[in-house]
């Protein structure tokens, strides 16, 4: 992928036609609607606060959990905000749960970011995320057939201009696995409750925003349950890992 490419990747117009692929792709959509099914249900038993998706982008996940406040570092007709991570409009101890699917590894400044999540988040809230994950496989997959770079030696920043175009993949690893004694003692207020690999291939048979499906849609129970099989092997080949952390 060229450089004019990666650039178009910062365009509203782009993350707004990803959107409509999403919805286009119906066996692409049951994955998203998968993933928000567990925003949702992580909803039950938290702090009364406000429900918020950082890097909404072309998603949907207002169709899932109404109340949810969307929002996106661009400019987007489907969002309630726009705004950076890093900085956000928010009071101190008032939100009681932050969404996001594959938003973290596009954050320049990691920690900056987990200090503003921490200020926001009531005591009791969470952050939850959906972001790539490192296994053999993934790592295989991410760093040879994927336009974004996979690094699992980089630090806790990404370098670059783009926010969509600049990323590191194994950003969540590197915080919260590799580093993660340096995490506890940054964040001695935020616990990891734990981190869950899985979806080892539903997506790369969906063809994601950019390939075609390769198989048809009825398919898609089936590849669901061999994955819940397939579960003890996840370590090895699942693609997406889900974190939650908790505000003590």
């Amino acid at each position: 992928m060229t450089k004019d490419t990666l650039n178009e990747l910062d365009l509203p117009e782009t993350t707004i036609r990803h959107g409509e692929i999403i919805k286009a792709k119906p066996f692409l959509k049951k994955i998203y609607l998968d993933w928000y099914g567990s925003f949702r249900d992580r909803c039950v038993n938290l702090p009364e606060g406000i429900l918020l998706e950082i890097g909404s982008g072309g998603g949907f996940l207002k169709e899932v959990v109404p109340n949810v406040f969307t929002s996106d570092i661009l400019p987007l007709p489907n969002c309630d905000g726009c705004f950076s991570a890093e900085q956000m409009p928010f009071d101190d101890e008032s939100v009681s749960a932050i969404f996001m699917l594959n938003v973290f590894h596009h954050i320049p400044d990691s920690e900056k970011f987990l200090n503003e999540a921490n200020r926001v988040l009531k005591k009791g809230g969470i952050l939850y995320m959906i972001e790539p994950a490192h296994t053999p496989v993934s790592k295989f997959i991410y760093q040879h057939f994927h336009h974004e770079p996979f690094n699992p030696n980089g630090d806790w920043f990404v370098r670059g201009g783009g926010p969509l175009s600049d990323s590191n993949q194994a950003l969540p690893w590197i915080v919260f696995k590799r580093d993660v004694e340096i995490f506890k003692r940054k964040f001695p207020n935020l616990q990891i409750n734990y981190t869950k690999l899985h979806t080892p291939f539903r997506y790369l048979f969906s063809g994601g925003l950019s390939k075609k499906q390769l198989v048809p849609d009825f398919l898609y129970p089936a590849l669901l349950g061999m994955e819940k099989l397939g579960s003890p092997l996840h370590p090895f080949w699942a693609l997406f890992q889900t974190i939650e952390i908790e505000k003590k």
